[in-house]
């Protein structure tokens, strides 16, 4: 099978993924108070696989979850994958595939885990000040511009009619 979408999970993804996700009692808040034992309630109606799949469709696509197509996973609305996004971090699964991906990675291509470095500067780059200006916040401007905001005409071209006036 060819994957034709980037959100797509493929069967053999999903069979490294599916041993990591935690069990509902990893995810229960140990600090929480609850009402019921684990178990009780309703039961779930989507499932692990239509949820995952939901977030990496959020994740790779770059739309909210409020647009999310519900026909694609199964009626999942944005809060239930919220409230199953939180359970699961809760739970460990992404520190648990990000250790899995770079275990698999170090098998393939291997990891130097004597050596590692991390980029940053924390010193202001030394030529932004002349493309930029002084202040990020007024690049560019003159003076004219924040005038204008502040209650000055915006378009001082066109007149503007108040209310009640005739055109």
């Amino acid at each position: 099978m060819v994957r034709t979408h980037p959100w797509e999970i493929s069967d053999a993804f999903w069979a490294e993924v599916e041993p990591l996700i935690p069990t509902k009692e990893e995810c229960r808040d140990k600090n929480g108070e609850y009402k019921r034992k684990s178990g009780g309630g309703r039961k779930r109606k989507e499932d692990d696989r239509s949820c995952f799949a939901a977030m990496v469709y959020v994740l790779r696509t770059g739309t909210i979850g409020n647009a999310l197509p519900r026909e694609k996973f199964g009626g999942l609305g944005s809060s239930a994958l919220h409230y199953r996004f939180q359970l699961w971090e809760r739970g460990g699964l992404f520190e648990r595939i990000w250790e899995a991906g770079l275990n698999k990675f170090d098998e393939l291509e291997g990891i130097d885990w004597e050596w590692q470095s991390a980029d940053g500067c924390p010193i202001k780059a030394p030529l932004t000040t002349e493309s930029a200006g002084a202040n990020s916040t007024d690049r560019g401007k003159n003076g004219v511009e924040n005038q204008r905001l502040r209650g000055g005409s915006r378009c001082p071209a066109l007149h503007r009619r108040l209310r009640g006036e005739s055109a």
